[in-house]
């Protein structure tokens, strides 16, 4: 498990100017996704769930040339895909800036990237909103459907003659980072005898609830992960995240975690909300780097 510093707390006197280099560092954080822009922007798509009954939407982006390329599925959060301000408007144009940031950082990295929408096609276009995972319908739950999600992208993206069958990565945030950890395991539903060839690469995993029944016990995934924890994040426990990394690394799991000082959940959130907090705009730009070191090591 490895920790990273935090710079210095700005205090509220300096306020307007924290607030304009807050603004300045967005800029430089979308920027790294602008290198050498995606041929088109986000694309819907449809493909059937691993549970054989749902059909999916996701978001598709591209990178320039016709590849094939590594690709990487990604992982909506609790929120869902879409921005709040959607106001009943659900699709490629009002997906959450997150979303936009990372689909387009990974196509100007070369990867494809599919953004998949677990929830509108299930009727819940506008997510859930916070404290409320005891109330939510098991259709949606993390454990046993989602993951069968996970591998319907995987299978769509595996047909595509522009995707290297065996190099596709996972990505999840929050609800959709214990998702991943689930799909992730050996034991994942959905899949009979996964391993990186035949299943998923690699994970980033984007600060997870880690009490999960499903992750717990002899839990080993079957492919590396990279796990990103807040310490100050008040939804989820990281110090559960960084006990229970320590087990599965312990029991032989390839996993590794990275727990930022006084970062919060959706510390990588690009708005200015976020990033105003010098914490997480640290944090932000410390598992960008790591996100695309992993992935250009597991996936190319």
């Amino acid at each position: 498990m490895q920790f990273a510093g935090q710079e210095q707390v700005v205090s509220w006197r300096v306020q307007r100017r924290h607030l304009f280099q807050s603004l300045v560092l967005v800029a430089g954080v979308l920027s790294l996704g602008a290198q050498s822009l995606p041929a088109r922007g986000a694309k819907a798509v449809h493909f059937r769930s691993g549970d054989g009954q749902t059909e999916l939407i996701g978001y598709l982006f591209r990178p320039n040339g016709p590849g094939p390329h590594a690709a990487v599925v990604m992982l909506h959060g609790r929120g869902g895909p879409y921005s709040s301000l959607a106001t009943g408007v659900y699709n490629a144009d009002t997906l959450s800036k997150r979303h936009k940031f990372w689909g387009e950082f990974w196509a100007s990295k070369g990867y494809v990237a599919l953004l998949v929408d677990s929830f509108g096609p299930r009727g819940y276009w506008r997510g859930f909103p916070k404290a409320s995972y005891e109330d939510r319908p098991s259709a949606v739950s993390e454990q046993t459907i989602r993951p069968l999600d996970a591998y319907g992208a995987l299978a769509y993206l595996r047909g595509r003659p522009d995707v290297v069958r065996d190099r596709i990565g996972l990505q999840g945030w929050s609800n959709g980072a214990m998702t991943a950890l689930v799909t992730m395991s050996s034991r994942a539903p959905g899949v009979s005898n996964p391993s990186p060839a035949s299943a998923f690469r690699a994970a980033l995993v984007f600060y997870p609830g880690c009490g999960m029944e499903a992750i717990q016990g002899s839990y080993l995934p079957y492919a590396p992960i990279q796990m990103f924890v807040g310490t100050a994040d008040a939804e989820v426990s990281p110090k559960r995240c960084m006990s229970w990394e320590k087990r599965v690394h312990a029991a032989g799991g390839s996993i590794e975690l990275t727990a930022y000082d006084d970062a919060e959940h959706d510390f990588d959130d690009p708005s200015a909300s976020r990033q105003r907090n010098e914490s997480n705009a640290a944090a932000t730009r410390d598992a960008v780097r790591r996100a695309e070191e992993f992935f250009g090591r597991q996936l190319k």
